[in-house]
C-alpha cells in the first residue's frame, strides 16, 4: 500500500453552542428538522442484510443527541445473553487507536514526546539495525515498514490474531517489535495493529506501566469527559492494548468523538491542543484496497463535509463531521466486503443532516 496523490485538507472544528451543555454527565437531547428522514435512514442499518447485525447507532448534531438506538444481544460464555441497551459496554476494536492518538498528543503538547524523534524502542536501538531509523511519526502514520500482517481470515498468516490471542498476547508490543522490516521506514503504508501497540509501549515508558498508565488514561481522557463506563485492557506487561480493547457505552464513545469535533476542548479545558487534534484530519497515505485515507491513527474520507473517523473491526465507527457539527456512531458486525455499503449508509445520514 504505497502513498499516492492525497487531498489537500484544511482541518476544521465546530465550537460547542453556547446554549448547549457539555455532556460530562448527561447528553442534551434534541430533534432535527428532517427527523423522520434521519430515522428512516437509520432504520436501514438495522434491517438491511448487508449492513446487519447492527447493535447501536448514535447521531449527534449541534452537541445534542438526535438519534440513539439499540438492538441485538451480548453473548457470554458463562451466562445467558443480555439485550444491548444504553448501559451496555461495547467493544471499540481499533477505535482504541484513535484514543491512543489523543494520549500521545498530551505528551507531545508537554514536550515529553516529539513526532520527529527516533522511536525509543529497545529492540531497534542498535544503530546498524535498519529499524533504528523509524520515527515516532512513522508509527503514528503506519509507515514504520515493519512486516506486520493484518489478516483476519482463519488459516492465513496473521500477526494480528497471533498478537492478540496467541503467542504475542502476553507482550503485544514486544511481539511486534521483534519483527523484521519489509520496507524502509517512512516509505510505505501498512495498516498494523502491532504498530499501535509498539506506540502504546512508548507511551508507557513515559507515563508508567499498568496502574500508572490506567491512571493517566483516566486523568487525561476518560475522567474529564465523564466516560465513566470506559475500561481499557492491558496486557501482562502493563501496556494498554491500544490496537483493540476499550469497552464503553455508545454514549461515552460519543463523548470522545465530541472532544475531537471541538478541537480537543472540553468545557473550559483544552485537553489536547487544537494543533494536535488537527493531525487526525490530515492524510498521509491512501489504502489502495479501500480508497480511504489514513492520517495518524484515524481514517479520513476526503468528502465535502471533512468527515474522518475512528474505525474498528466489523464496522465500528465514530465519525466526526466538522462541516455539519455532527457525529455518527455505529456498532455491530459487518463483514469487510460490505464496508462500502456501510460507508454509503453514513453518507446518506450526512446528506440528511446537512439541512437543519
Amino acid at each position: 500500500m504505497s502513498n499516492a496523490a492525497l487531498p489537500l485538507i484544511t482541518p476544521a472544528f465546530a465550537d460547542q453552542p453556547s446554549d448547549v451543555a457539555w455532556p460530562s454527565t448527561e447528553w442534551p437531547r434534541g430533534s432535527h428538522a428532517r427527523q423522520s428522514e434521519i430515522d428512516a435512514v437509520v432504520d436501514e442499518v438495522f434491517t438491511r442484510d448487508e449492513l446487519a447485525l447492527t447493535n447501536a447507532v448514535v447521531v449527534v448534531q449541534g452537541g445534542r443527541v438526535v438519534v440513539e438506538r439499540y438492538a441485538g444481544v451480548r453473548e457470554f460464555f458463562d451466562r445467558p445473553a443480555e439485550p444491548i441497551t444504553a448501559s451496555s459496554p461495547l467493544l471499540s476494536w481499533s477505535m482504541a487507536k484513535s484514543m491512543l492518538h489523543m494520549i500521545v498528543g498530551t505528551l507531545v503538547d508537554t514536550g515529553r514526546l516529539d513526532p520527529d524523534q527516533l522511536a525509543p524502542v529497545p529492540e531497534w536501538s542498535a544503530e546498524d539495525d535498519p529499524r533504528h531509523q523509524i520515527r515516532l511519526r512513522d508509527l503514528l502514520a503506519m509507515r514504520d515498514g515493519v512486516a506486520f500482517v493484518e489478516e483476519y481470515e482463519i488459516g492465513q498468516t496473521s500477526h494480528v490474531i497471533e498478537m492478540l490471542f496467541g503467542e504475542g498476547k502476553d507482550d503485544v508490543a514486544g511481539f511486534t517489535a521483534r519483527l523484521a522490516l519489509a520496507h524502509a521506514p517512512g516509505t510505505f503504508f501498512n495498516y498494523s495493529s502491532g504498530t499501535s501497540n509498539v506506540l502504546s509501549r512508548v507511551v508507557a515508558d513515559v507515563v508508567g506501566y499498568g496502574d500508572e498508565y490506567r491512571d493517566y488514561l483516566t486523568t487525561h481522557l476518560f475522567g474529564p469527559l465523564g466516560m465513566r463506563s470506559a475500561e481499557a485492557t492491558f496486557d501482562p506487561t502493563g501496556v494498554f492494548v491500544a490496537s483493540s480493547f476499550v469497552h464503553a457505552t455508545a454514549l461515552d464513545f460519543a463523548k470522545f468523538g465530541l472532544l475531537y469535533l471541538r478541537g480537543g476542548r472540553w468545557n473550559d479545558e483544552q485537553l489536547v491542543s487544537r494543533g494536535w487534534a488537527s493531525t487526525a484530519q490530515v492524510p498521509f497515505s491512501i489504502d489502495e484496497e479501500s480508497g480511504d485515507y489514513y492520517s495518524w491513527q484515524w481514517w479520513v474520507t476526503g468528502d465535502e463535509y471533512g468527515t474522518y473517523w475512528a474505525s474498528g473491526y466489523e464496522g465500528q465507527m465514530i465519525s466526526v463531521v466538522p462541516a455539519l457539527d455532527a457525529l455518527v456512531l455505529r456498532f455491530g458486525h459487518t463483514s469487510a466486503d460490505n464496508y462500502p455499503a456501510l460507508g454509503a449508509w453514513r453518507s446518506r445520514v450526512l446528506d440528511v443532516l446537512r439541512t437543519r
